[in-house]
């Protein structure tokens, strides 16, 4: 059976995990826990030498990377068009917003995530509020430009129904929202296109991905390994 390598606190991990389930694509579920140190072991090497998620593995062929595995997937099982159009200019559109969103949308939604969830529990303080303020601005920024350029006043990115775009930019933008942040507060347009992917995708799949990451402040965590506490210290040490 298809395996998917997967760690639910991770966005891309929960685009690929929403898209096989929507899809009713057979896989067994294989959890990585990243604050556990679990992609670090030799068992998991074997499967995605970069020792990142999502990672699959169909019989002998393995695949990293999310974008790489959502097309392999909707190749495969030959999901409907609208995923990824077999229009040129619909697909150029998807292509579009999945090659932008890796250094903006990502990024800023990411940074204020371990702005306000992450670097308080390794470094055992809150972070700086200018570098907090300069992490929200530059997030705001970004969703100026997703809104103008990608969402306009459209139902979706690429027009009337949902694609792999959308999908891939709600899972980023849930990550702050996880962390506290109301990114959708005095932005219309985008809470509502919001409430299309949700509808779209399936309220109880939708809050079934999201449930951890949206209780992350409020769990109470395991402590992670002295290992571990360095080896994401040292990874996230430039933001700080």
């Amino acid at each position: 059976m298809l395996q998917l390598y997967l760690d639910l606190a991770s966005q891309p991990c929960r685009g690929v995990y929403i898209f096989a389930k929507k899809n009713n694509i057979d896989f067994e579920l294989k959890l990585v826990e990243l604050s556990k140190g679990e992609h670090l072991s030799a068992e998991f090497k074997s499967v995605n030498p970069l020792r990142t998620v999502p990672a699959l593995k169909d019989g002998d062929f393995t695949l990293a990377e999310s974008i790489a595995i959502l097309l392999y997937l909707a190749r495969k099982f030959d999901t409907p068009d609208h995923w990824y159009p077999a229009d040129l200019e619909k697909r150029a559109r998807v292509d579009e917003y999945l090659s932008w969103q890796h250094n903006t949308l990502r990024m800023h939604s990411s940074r204020v995530f371990c702005y306000k969830a992450m670097m308080p529990i390794l470094f055992g303080k809150e972070t700086d509020p200018e570098k907090m303020e300069a992490a929200l601005k530059d997030l705001h920024t970004t969703l100026d430009q997703f809104e103008e350029k990608f969402l306009q006043d459209k139902p979706f990115i690429v027009g009337d129904e949902i694609s792999m775009a959308d999908l891939m930019a709600i899972v980023e933008l849930m990550q702050p929202v996880g962390a506290g942040v109301d990114i959708f507060k005095d932005r219309p347009n985008l809470d509502a296109w919001h409430g299309r992917v949700v509808a779209a995708v399936g309220t109880e799949l939708f809050q079934e991905t999201h449930k951890p990451m949206l209780n992350c402040m409020n769990m109470k965590r395991e402590p992670l390994s002295p290992e571990m506490v360095e080896a994401m210290k040292a990874k996230l040490r430039f933001l700080w």
